[in-house]
């Protein structure tokens, strides 16, 4: 069976604007234009969190690996991301328990935890440096319905064997000086530096033999038992498998219908008296609506994010920023009345969601030999870090029925519920 792919061409401009804080202590990769045509077990296209996952996984294995990014790596989505990574998932256990039932929503979501284990475990063993710090998450509610409806949640959590603390008002209060009517406590989450680990993990795919390759793909022949990339210049690349990881679209194919693209913005504030953060510097996310998130870094300042909307174009979002960043600035006082508000850095993105809040990972419909491993929605990395997985398994020639709840042709909820769902914001930038 031969399939061919037209890849059009997608600009890191399109994609991210504004100015983020990451990556400034890091030392980037050393990319080269492609001198000749050559061969690989696996060409990996995009050179952002999740195709740095991939290389360093695939690597790992045993394969081959070509990574390709006609970019700077790590500067599309990737460096608009606020690097929350979180197990909770963008949709409730309870949604995901009406859309899908009890036992595979909850293991969907342990999966989600153990995807954030093992990428802490990654970065131990390999002793990355790139801002990791373990935290607790703060899941507050948004108003009286919003408290009732979070006691469910964490009630069901229970059930599903989800570790976590529901708090009310008086305790969440006393506790942590925020004043909500209530908010679910849980361990098991993280923060980090998103250039730096991008930066890091391919440094190991490096030094295990996989080539950097700065090109643009232009289009690809899946015919036989091989793939072969057509690169802008005339050469070729030869490989066994692809694995498309180019951020919120998947160019030349049609995505599927769970599919959405919106965009969000953030700001990163001056430094902070570390005296005046919250307990624990923990995570914190409002189901509010639009939602607001929270986080600090190693520096001391406050990220905090939101606003999500349904805009694509890149010219509309821009022309955002400016109301966007007062919107979340003044959001984040409520909140936190200590912070020192003045903004030092403020960016905006456009990001892929889908209707469920679950990533797209496997095998392109058609196209044999070819594979996606898009880590959507506000669990970005910590799917990515799933995706890798998952894409070392399958090439490697094994399956589990559980491959199916990420796969790009799933059947999904309804679409009823997405118009809603966006409006309440996706937390894609987490």
């Amino acid at each position: 069976m031969a399939s061919d792919l037209d890849l059009a061409e997608s600009d890191h401009d399109q994609m991210v604007s504004g100015r983020s804080l990451w990556g400034k202590s890091g030392i980037r990769p050393e990319w080269r234009p492609i001198a000749q045509s050559f061969s690989t077990d696996v060409a990996v296209i995009g050179g952002g969190i999740t195709g740095a996952l991939v290389a360093e996984h695939l690597t790992a294995r045993g394969f081959s690996v070509a990574l390709i990014d006609r970019e700077e790596p790590g500067f599309g989505s990737t460096a608009a991301s606020t690097a929350m990574l979180q197990w909770e998932i963008d949709s409730t256990l309870t949604e995901l328990e009406d859309y899908y039932g009890f036992e595979r929503a909850a293991g969907i979501y342990r999966r989600s935890g153990a995807a954030v284990a093992g990428l802490s475990k990654l970065i131990a063993a390999n002793e990355i440096a790139c801002g990791f710090r373990s935290r607790n998450t703060l899941y507050l509610a948004d108003g009286r319905e919003g408290a009732r409806n979070l006691l469910e949640e964490r009630q069901l959590r229970r059930r599903a064997g989800l570790p976590g603390v529901y708090l009310e008002h008086p305790d969440l209060f006393t506790q942590f000086e925020l004043d909500r009517d209530g908010a679910i406590y849980s361990p098991g989450s993280a923060e980090c530096d998103p250039l730096l680990l991008t930066w890091a993990l391919i440094e190991l795919a490096v030094r295990r033999g996989a080539r950097l390759v700065n090109a643009s793909v232009t289009a690809l022949h899946s015919e036989g038992d091989h793939v072969t990339a057509e690169i802008d210049g005339g050469h070729v690349i030869e490989a066994r498998h692809v694995v498309l990881a180019t951020g919120y679209s998947m160019p030349g194919v049609d995505m599927p219908k769970l599919h959405r693209s919106s965009s969000s913005w953030a700001l990163a504030t001056v430094p902070q008296d570390p005296a005046n953060f919250w307990r624990d510097r923990a995570l914190i996310w409002e189901d509010s609506h639009p939602y607001l998130y929270m986080r600090t870094t190693a520096d001391n300042r406050i990220v905090a994010g939101g606003e999500d909307d349904d805009t694509t174009d890149a010219e509309i979002r821009d022309r955002k920023l400016p109301a966007k960043t007062m919107a979340i600035q003044e959001k984040m006082k409520r909140l936190w009345p200590k912070a020192d508000t003045r903004v030092e850095h403020a960016w905006c993105g456009t990001f892929g969601e889908t209707v469920d809040g679950l990533p797209l990972i496997g095998p392109v419909p058609e196209t044999p030999h070819v594979f996606a491993a898009y880590g959507y929605g506000g669990n970005g990395i910590t799917f990515s870090y799933l995706a890798a997985q998952m894409m070392g398994a399958m090439l490697a020639g094994m399956h589990r029925d559980w491959f199916e709840d990420f796969a790009l042709d799933r059947d999904g909820p309804g679409l009823r519920r997405f118009g809603e769902d966006v409006a309440r914001g996706g937390k894609e930038l987490r």
